[in-house]
């Protein structure tokens, strides 16, 4: 309050001044006054849910951004692949009717390996070495594998021979008319990837590393020594793999891709590698979904499709990623049937019970015992084939 016979306002030259009475502080001390004279009103201390709300804004400004630059970067990677493609092939294509995001969807992949290996001549080769159809089912919220063994007999041309013929005689057109022919109406071709394991190492380093589930402790055959010198070679005993879940950059994925042998277990045959084959493909497939794989679209998206070739595009990319995602349930099947002396499989009746399993027709079984390595049929989730 002001002193007695004091007036609550100064009076200036130009009269009263308008706005508040500068009153004084808390310690007895009038305020300072502003050059010209004016008292401003002070501002106000932002609060906390305001800051909760700039960072939120900021965030999604980041995302899209983040978002947009991956895409871009992915579209690049996709334009090659689809350019790697050997012309042809798409025609070869049943079209599907709706999206991947609603409507089931079935895609060969098929993997390529020209290391010799200690096989003279296969440098040049152009076999299917690995041969399987994911499948995607939104309305099952499910994800099915269909491991093809690349000696299952068919017929190609008029003549009987192993699946994996047909890529070598018509490249990925003519494997994909030989899959629809095996497989009927029921499960024909939407789409194809053709993965070159030469470069797939690239790739697994790429995204950080794949983690593959090793069913069994293998010692390999020895193949693409790691040492320089001979004398070390003719003493090494060849590649180690334990039981259970093992983390793998691309050259140690690569080299699992490639065992023919396992000296653990005289069981072991080329049928055993496509199957590691196809497990490291599945591990890449759900890295490449993956949210870490995500953040760094922007530096890598382009190069981690560098080992492929699709007729996929970059909208079929990302509702893949969305599917894969959003999938429950994860079916992994396979073809088999009986050994041959010539090397052939030859499909069995259960094959057509396979189909029906990856349809979700019926329910899934298991090989029945004492089928071996050769007998079809359906696990779940993180099971293995025994």
């Amino acid at each position: 309050m002001a002193a007695s016979g004091e007036k609550p306002y100064r009076v200036y030259r130009g009269g009263r001044q308008k706005g508040k009475v500068p009153l004084p502080g808390r310690d007895g001390r009038e305020p300072s006054q502003p050059s010209d004279g004016k008292v401003r009103r002070q501002r106000k201390p932002w609060t906390w849910k305001r800051w909760i709300l700039v960072a939120i804004l900021v965030l999604v400004v980041l995302l899209v951004v983040w978002t947009v630059a991956g895409y871009l970067s992915v579209r690049s990677g996709v334009s090659d692949a689809n350019g790697r493609l050997a012309p042809g092939t798409t025609a070869a294509l049943t079209k599907q009717n709706g999206l991947i995001l609603d409507s089931a969807t079935n895609i060969l992949l098929l993997g390529t390996d020209h290391a010799e290996n200690g096989q003279a001549g296969r440098s040049t080769d152009e076999h299917s070495d690995s041969m399987m159809l994911l499948r995607t089912d939104p309305s099952r919220h499910r994800i099915s594998y269909l491991s093809i063994p690349r000696d299952l007999g068919v017929t190609i041309g008029g003549v009987y021979q192993k699946i994996n013929a047909a890529m070598q005689i018509g490249g990925p057109k003519l494997a994909v008319q030989t899959v629809d022919q095996l497989l009927g109406s029921q499960l024909p071709v939407n789409h194809v990837v053709v993965v070159d394991f030469g470069s797939f190492q690239k790739l697994v380093d790429a995204v950080g590393g794949i983690d593959v589930n090793v069913p069994e402790n293998i010692l390999s055959n020895r193949f693409d020594c790691p040492y320089s010198t001979q004398t070390r070679c003719d003493q090494w005993q060849g590649w180690r793999f334990h039981k259970g879940v093992q983390h793998m950059n691309g050259h140690t994925a690569l080299i699992y891709s490639r065992i023919r042998e396992n000296r653990l277990d005289p069981a072991w045959t080329d049928f055993t590698r496509g199957q590691n084959q196809q497990a490291v493909m599945q591990a890449t497939l759900s890295k490449l979904a993956s949210f870490s794989t995500f953040v760094r679209l922007p530096w890598s998206g382009s190069s981690l499709l560098a080992p492929i070739a699709t007729d996929l595009s970059t909208w079929d990319f990302v509702q893949l990623g969305w599917v894969k995602f959003r999938a429950g349930d994860v079916l992994h099947c396979r073809l088999g049937g009986s050994a041959s002396g010539s090397g052939i499989i030859t499909s069995t009746q259960e094959n057509i019970s396979v189909v029906q399993e990856m349809l979700g027709n019926s329910a899934p079984q298991p090989p029945a015992p004492g089928t071996g390595l050769f007998g079809p049929g359906c696990v779940t989730g993180n099971q293995t084939f025994k």
